[in-house]
């Protein structure tokens, strides 16, 4: 697709579609080039997803976090799948995104904010372009957006038309999600709107319950003090995020607004980069460096102080507070060895980011049946390893990304319940990435606002899994 019709070059030469004269890493390929550009335009001419005044906002409360006021909690599905575009669905994940902000919060003193990791969390990078099954060879699934994860030659064909979809999908679920705050879901003086039913079963429900007695009871004194709170509506705010990979999408969804300065992403509130597209001679990085959205980088073990810095400098040349929010995802394995380094060169550099810990991606193990999963001591480990670190690097570790559902799904081992790999099969139904389920998200989360005053030894030695297993 060329260049969108009414876009201006941009300070330092950037446009939204300036990435083109980069290597672009993880794209499908397409057929038929000319209805890749038709779609692109008719997605260009749909009104936002989003808007500006709510990406500022949200870039307003990120400098917070950034200077230690708040806290972000960043989750939801691995790749959303347009299948999952139901009422249940949307609800229960809000459900385990208010519950375990609810118990941060608490638990921390601080506001939070919530990020959801979905409307618009379609596409997914994948290691090898091709997939070879029982001899025969085709395409990799890429996520909605781009395919379909039937393994048959129609389904895992690159079909532009999905990008439309996955906008329509997006705009579905995002329309329930406000008419849900319209109707008072994320009324903070009614927590118990987002119980699930895991309540009465769980080993943690008496804690729960209590941090949930402790917040209405603050609510009541309030309430009693101002004399007023009762007939006002007290809500908690969201925003969305999703991996900024399917760049001729991205790129259909980038305006200008009036009164504003620059280009905005009105697809999300929150894009990032990928650890795998995160060259800074790459196209996703030339994309990003032009948005006036804030932004997250994931960070790995194999990043060196020098390339961060690089990259901080490309995505943040003016320290704009908000602005960059960096992601690692180190492996419990790696954690201890690969971190401090990134964050003594950021404060030595006197950079301003706000750092998060993404427990779930360098933990993901493949058992001996083939079974993709993850381990919740694993998790939990790295993450508690992580607030040590940043503690001893005078850093702040301020939020935790996960891939998470509000589902009674059986994908990551352990847990309140000690999951065995038996019990996998069960109900395994993420298509890509194994997730924590309900359960499992709210005990991360109580156990988070101990880890800081609580957590291992930094450079333990990792427990062994139940069964052999290969990580990858």
């Amino acid at each position: 697709m060329s260049s969108q019709q009414g876009h201006t070059r941009e300070d330092g030469g950037w446009n939204p579609s300036s990435w083109r004269s980069r290597p672009a890493l993880h794209q499908p390929s397409y057929d038929d080039g000319a209805k890749l550009d038709a779609v692109a335009r008719r997605i260009g001419k749909l009104p936002p997803l989003v808007t500006s005044g709510e990406i500022q906002e949200l870039k307003r409360a990120l400098a917070d976090a950034q200077e230690g006021r708040r806290f972000l909690l960043h989750g939801g599905d691995c790749a959303e799948s347009f299948g999952d575009c139901d009422a249940d669905t949307i609800v229960n994940r809000l459900k385990v995104l208010f519950q375990m902000s609810l118990i941060l919060g608490h638990g921390l003193k601080q506001p939070v904010i919530r990020v959801g990791r979905f409307a618009g969390q379609y596409a997914k990078p994948r290691s090898s372009d091709k997939e070879t099954l029982g001899g025969e060879t085709l395409p990799s699934f890429r996520g909605d957006i781009v395919n379909a994860p039937e393994f048959d030659a129609v389904a895992r064909q690159p079909d532009p038309e999905r990008m439309f979809q996955a906008y329509a999908f997006s705009a579905l679920t995002l329309n329930f999600t406000r008419a849900l705050f319209e109707g008072g879901f994320g009324d903070l003086r009614h927590p118990e709107y987002w119980q699930l039913d895991w309540i009465d079963q769980s080993p943690r429900a008496i804690e729960y319950r209590k941090a949930v007695e402790e917040i209405a009871n603050s609510w009541r004194f309030l309430h009693t003090l101002g004399g007023q709170m009762g007939t006002e509506r007290v809500s908690a705010g969201f925003y969305t995020s999703h991996e900024a990979l399917l760049l001729p999408f991205e790129e259909a969804v980038t305006r200008r607004v009036p009164h504003r300065r620059g280009c905005f992403n009105l697809s999300t509130h929150l894009p990032w980069i990928g650890m795998r597209t995160s060259d800074i001679g790459g196209a996703h990085v030339e994309y990003f460096r032009g948005l006036q959205n804030p932004v997250a980088l994931k960070v790995g073990p194999s990043t060196k102080p020098n390339e961060l810095l690089q990259l901080i400098e490309v995505l943040n040349p003016h320290e704009e507070p908000g602005r960059l929010t960096l992601i690692t995802r180190m492996g419990r394995k790696h954690i201890a060895e690969a971190l401090p380094p990134l964050l003594a060169a950021v404060r030595r550099a006197g950079r301003h980011v706000l750092w998060v810990a993404d427990p779930m991606h360098g933990n993901t193990e493949t058992t001996p049946t083939g079974i993709k999963t993850r381990h919740f001591d694993n998790i939990r480990y790295e993450l508690e390893t992580a607030f040590q670190i940043h503690a001893a690097e005078g850093t702040r570790l301020g939020g935790v990304h996960l891939e998470m559902t509000g589902e009674d799904v059986t994908e990551c081992l352990g847990g309140a319940r000690s999951l065995t790999e038996q019990d996998l099969p069960r109900a395994y139904k993420s298509a890509v990435d194994p997730r924590l389920n309900y359960e499992q998200a709210m005990e991360l989360a109580m156990l988070i606002t101990k880890a800081d005053r609580s957590g291992p030894t930094v450079g333990a030695r990792p427990a062994a899994s139940p069964r052999p297993v290969a990580v990858i």
